[in-house]
């Protein structure tokens, strides 16, 4: 029996998944991206989770799609004079895209921990993550362009939002690749660490969003998604609705009781 492709351990409310094909530098493909999803929707209905962190096994977070299957699928293009491939690779790879992206549809914030290369569609997949955490001389690029090919996995969508257009436009446009340490400068990582510090402070960081109220959390998290497409006073009358809400909750009578206490408060979900 094959090793899986994804790992997931639990730390306490805290759950780590791990790309697990170190040989292939954690080569995307769609059995990789079917593990994925298998995971995120297995975690879906978990109340007692607060935070993912998402990491890769060996040297590389995911050195981006495998190449072997972006090979096959241009020769196939290339060589249907009927113009059919073309129809079967674009939904092919919106399928493989809608796998990876999964992870945007944990109800929890998630930390991707980039430790070694993260390129072309495995930045993405960090991208898609609510922060992320880079090793000082990890390697991240979108390379699309230099292989060829358009952009995919989002990165026209989520480059922007992170580090905006003009920063975006400039590393799509040449393809080129980055260390942590710049890619903390200009706002495509929340921080730059040391390589053998990434999942312990990506863990750390997903600690201390765990010890927050997490209806609350959850709640911000749905209206930072929200946000980029609603109108102030859409999101007026959203934080409002979340507000009332989180009066009927036990958890706003612990954290004020903590305030007043001078102590941490003790959430629980209630």
């Amino acid at each position: 029996m094959s090793a899986p492709l994804v790992l997931e351990e639990r730390h306490g409310a805290v759950v780590v998944l791990t790309f697990n094909d170190p040989e292939r530098r954690n080569a995307m493909t769609a059995a990789m991206g079917a593990e994925l999803k298998a995971r995120v929707d297995g975690l879906q209905a978990d109340g007692s989770l607060r935070a993912v962190v998402l990491a890769g096994a060996g040297r590389a977070f995911s050195a981006g799609g495998d190449l072997g299957m972006i090979g096959a699928r241009g020769a196939e293009g290339r060589s249907d004079a009927a113009g059919q491939a073309r129809s079967r690779n674009r939904d092919g790879m919106e399928a493989f895209y809608r796998l990876f992206l999964s992870v945007r549809d944990l109800p929890c914030p998630t930390v991707a921990a980039i430790h070694g290369a993260a390129i072309g569609a495995g930045l993405c997949v960090a991208l898609a993550c609510d922060l992320r955490v880079a090793a000082l001389e990890a390697k991240l690029g979108l390379n699309f362009t230099r292989l060829g090919i358009h952009p995919g996995m989002g990165a026209t969508w989520t480059l922007p939002r992170i580090v905006g257009p003009a920063r975006a436009a400039e590393l799509l446009y040449t393809g080129r690749v980055i260390d942590g340490a710049e890619a903390a400068r200009i706002g495509l990582v929340n921080e730059a660490v040391a390589r053998d510090e990434t999942l312990a402070r990506a863990l750390s960081l997903a600690s201390e969003i765990a010890a927050s109220a997490p209806l609350a959390v959850r709640g911000v998290r749905e209206a930072l998604v929200r946000s980029p497409r609603a109108t102030l006073d859409e999101q007026l009358a959203f934080e409002a609705e979340r507000q009332a809400e989180c009066f009927e909750t036990a958890d706003l009578v612990e954290g004020i009781r903590a305030v007043r206490e001078k102590r941490r408060p003790d959430f629980s979900g209630r």
